[in-house]
């Protein structure tokens, strides 16, 4: 496959994992149907497609890199990211839409760009997860503080405080160059307090080894948005969503956890109670305002769903 065509094709799948996951009708999140003060179903949409640059960009440094062309020191994840964010700030009105998905898909096309192609793009995933832990353990301190500056243009809501290097210190930056501190382990210190960091430096657990087989096989049952909606619910049943837990304590998110576990457990959209126990969860997201928003485990919903288009899925 020709290296423009191959890198065309990740940024086309991870397009369309974003538009699925955020077309899909998941409790308390932005949906066609439901939205917050000011953000609503079209800023995500014209977000995804802003993106959908980015990720052309970062699986052909992806693909230099196995030619040779390319140190992967040199890929620049961070700066990808920030380029990403302000093209989606460009192209919408809406606020923060999707920089937690961005910063799990920017490095899956980068992994997917180094990883060689089989007959119909067909990746090898083993192949694939191994590239991703090379691509983001060789992340610089310039990565870093291109993802501090990601985040200020991007502002989003929920950060709290950090035990060092906090992103909203600006004395931070030049801390990250002078003391040499690399992305990866500016993501280590984080982990423990959310989820996407934690991904990057665990190689993406949630996303591999919970999320995406559980989708796949979800999705061969024929309902896209019933396939969605299961897979967010099983993920936050299983994980309390970090950035509620930031915004109003890990108390909280269990709690919301436990009622998305009652949801899934009663079949989800596919009975008259499960139905019912979403709608009671999504009542009471909304009621909060956005502090209850999952937005984390959206973000892992849509790396899951990345991994489904890759893998030649298609609505």
């Amino acid at each position: 496959m020709p290296n423009r065509e191959k890198a065309k094709h990740i940024s086309n799948c991870l397009e369309l994992a974003m538009l699925l996951e955020v077309t899909a009708s998941k409790p308390g999140n932005v949906t066609p149907t439901a939205s917050f003060e000011g953000t609503r179903i079209e800023h995500f949409l014209a977000s995804a497609v802003a993106a959908e640059s980015s990720f052309e960009e970062a699986a052909q440094r992806g693909t230099a890199v196995s030619e040779n062309k390319l140190k992967i020191s040199q890929v620049g994840i961070g700066g990808i990211i920030k380029e990403c964010a302000v093209d989606i700030n460009a192209w919408q009105k809406g606020g923060n839409t999707l920089l937690g998905t961005v910063m799990l898909f920017i490095p899956i096309a980068v992994a997917a760009g180094m990883t060689p192609t089989g007959e119909n793009f067909s990746f090898d995933f083993s192949r694939l997860r191994a590239n991703l832990r090379l691509a983001v353990e060789a992340t610089t301190a310039e990565d870093a503080v291109s993802l501090y500056e990601a985040i200020d243009v991007a502002k989003p809501s929920g950060l709290g405080g950090a035990p060092d290097l906090d992103v909203t210190d600006p004395a931070s930056k030049t801390r990250l160059l002078e003391d040499n501190v690399s992305l990866f382990e500016v993501f280590k210190i984080a982990s423990g307090y959310d989820d996407i960091c934690s991904e990057w430096v665990r190689n993406y657990p949630i996303t591999f080894d919970s999320a995406y087989p559980y989708l796949m096989v979800q999705l061969k049952r024929g309902d896209l948005n019933a396939a969605v909606v299961h897979t967010f619910l099983k993920i936050l049943s299983e994980h309390p969503d970090t950035f509620i837990a930031r915004k109003v304590g890990v108390g909280k998110a269990r709690e919301v956890s436990l009622d998305a576990k009652k949801a899934w457990e009663l079949g989800g959209l596919e009975t008259p109670e499960g139905r019912e126990s979403i709608l009671k969860l999504d009542r009471r997201l909304r009621a909060s305002g956005n502090l209850l928003n999952p937005g984390t485990t959206a973000d892992l919903t849509a790396a899951a769903l990345a991994l489904c288009t890759l893998n030649g899925y298609r609505p």
